[in-house]
Parts: structure tokens; sequence; C-alpha cells
């Protein structure tokens, strides 16, 4: 297949490219390298099916190369994959209307690409479309408790209205789409210093310094390695059981902890002389869920896929390649 994924330089478009490589793909990646970092793909740059260009979905020079792509001229896009949006809690602080409009603006230009093209269309969406959850754990039948006017409402509205936008192309022209709810997903080639629990724990054992836990630690979040989160997107993709490809699909790990616990197994297995300091939850984080866990029965129905990377070894994994590939002060 020719794929185009925005976002494939950031740390699940990144590993997705290299798998699709892998299989024997086409794939151009555009990406604004907003929070996208170029060594994730500089790997792949001498492949002869792979390529890049530092593109942002939401302005209209996006739609320009897009004219003059060769992809165009020979066939367009066999799938296009939607993986931009920053999306660290950091992010939210820092560039709330990028996030925005890349859920809006940005998502419909790519799905009018791919309604044009007769293309498949995969929507990254995110577990955060559920908000501070009333049931447990989430099914994708569950429609979110939402603050359309909180602080994290940035990322949390801008995932539902892309969602909303890629139902809408479904119902209205037929566009082949599919939406993945992401869960927390920790791996290798994810940034030390974008704010998100299991980077940041990891980092600061690795420096010996305190790992920030908000509350008592009680808030439950169920972690999936990035290699298995991948396959069940690949799956998605090719998932070609037309009463249910076009619905959502929860993927994650329905394995749940607390932060206390994940706190001290990165201790432990840091070996770090870090110790746990307990802080009231800061004003930007107001509307943090307190409880986050997939319902995966229908991911393990039709696409059959189920994580298979236990925490353990996603975490081994991770800190080895922190401290091999990652430039962090100290260490």
């Amino acid at each position: 297949m020719k794929v185009l994924i925005a976002g494939g330089a950031g740390f699940i478009g990144s590993h997705l490219t290299g798998r699709l490589l892998e299989r024997g793909d086409k794939v151009t990646v555009i990406d604004s390298l907003v929070t996208g970092r170029m060594i994730n793909v500089s790997r792949y740059g001498n492949h002869p099916n792979f390529s890049f260009h530092n593109m942002d979905i939401n302005y209209p020079q996006y739609v320009q190369w897009l004219n003059l792509s060769p992809f165009e001229k020979t066939g367009n896009f066999d799938a296009i994959l939607n993986l931009a949006s920053p999306a660290s809690p950091d992010d939210f602080k820092t560039m709330p209307i990028h996030i925005l409009t890349t859920g809006s603006v940005g998502n419909m230009r790519l799905l009018d690409l791919a309604e044009k093209s007769n293309a498949k269309f995969l929507l990254a969406s995110t577990s955060e479309v559920y908000g501070d959850p009333e049931i447990h754990p989430q099914k994708e039948t569950y429609n979110g408790s939402v603050n359309p006017v909180g602080r994290r409402s940035c990322y949390d509205e801008a995932k539902r209205f892309a969602e909303a936008t890629t139902m809408t192309f479904h119902n209205a022209y037929n566009t082949d789409t599919r939406i993945a709810r992401i869960f927390n997903t920790y791996g290798e080639r994810i940034n030390p210093h974008d704010g998100r629990v299991i980077n940041t724990f990891i980092k600061q054992a690795l420096l010996d310094q305190p790992l920030p836990v908000y509350g008592k630690g009680t808030q439950t979040r169920s972690f999936c390695h990035v290699w298995d989160l991948v396959e069940g997107l690949v799956k998605l993709l090719d998932l070609e059981n037309c009463d249910v490809k076009n619905q959502p699909f929860n993927l994650g790990n329905p394995t749940e902890l607390t932060m206390f616990s994940l706190a001290e197994a990165i201790i432990e297995m840091t070996n770090s002389n870090s110790r746990i300091e307990f802080l009231p939850m800061p004003l930007e984080r107001e509307g943090d869920p307190k409880l986050r866990c997939p319902d995966i029965t229908l991911a393990k129905l039709h696409l059959k896929w189920e994580p298979e990377i236990e925490l353990h070894e996603g975490l081994k994994r991770t800190i080895t390649h922190f401290i091999n590939n990652e430039s962090i002060s100290g260490i």
C-alpha cells in the first residue's frame, strides 16, 4: 500500500512507520516536528519506500504540497493515518490552540484527501475522550464525562471533534474510516522530557531525584507497550469486516495499577536512590482521570489482538533505551 502518516516522526508514529515499511508498504511521513523528532525517523532515511516532508497539516502549504505530490499523480494514497497531535499534559499548557486546530482543521483536511483518494482513513484518538469516567473499565459504548471548559479540554474536545468529523465523513461520503482509542502507551523513543508519567518517573529515578506522585498516588492507569499498540493499529488498518471496522476500538492494556505502585516499581528496576514525593494536585492537572482502564473485548473479538508485553519487560526495554539513547542530564 501507499500510506501517508501524519505525525509519523512522533513516538508512536515512528514505530508504526517502521512496522509498515517492514511489511513492504510505501510510507510518506509528514510532521511539523512540533513534538515529533527527526531522530525517530532518520533511521529510515535510506529506505527506498520512505519519504519525509516537514509539513503542518493545519496550514495551507500542506494542501499545496499535496497538489504537487507524485503520489497524487500516480494513483493517490491507499491509506491515510492521522497520528498528528501533541499529547502530553505539558503540551496542554503550552500549545492548546495548536492542539485544537490539529484535531479540527488538520483532521478534516486529511479526511478530505482520503475521500478524494478513495483511501482508508485511520484516526489515532485517545482514551481521554472518556474524560474522568463514571464507568470502569471503559467500553466503546460509553460516551464519556468530559468537562468542555476544563484545563484539559483543548485535547479532550479536539479528539472528540476529530472522532465526530471522522464518523460524519463515513456517514456522509461512505469514507472508509477507522478510529483507535489509544490508552496510555510507553516504550522506546518516547520523549523523556514531555511530562508523561512513565518517562518522568524513569528520568527522575535515573537521576536519583524524587518521583512526583500527586495526591495519595491511588489514581490508576493501564500501560501498553508501543510494540503491542502498533500491532493493534496495523490490525485495525487491515480490518475488512464492513459491519464493525468503522466503529471506535479501544487499544490498550487492561492490566491496571496505581501511580504509587508504578513509582515503586521504577525505583526498584533502576536501582535508584530516589524517593517518592507526594504533592498536591497542581491546578494544570485539574480534571485528571482518577481511573483509566480499557475494555478490549471488541479488539480481542474482531482484531484478534491483545497486548503481549508485560509491564516489567516493557519498562526494562524503556529504561535501557533511555540510558543508551537519550540525553538526560546527569547520566
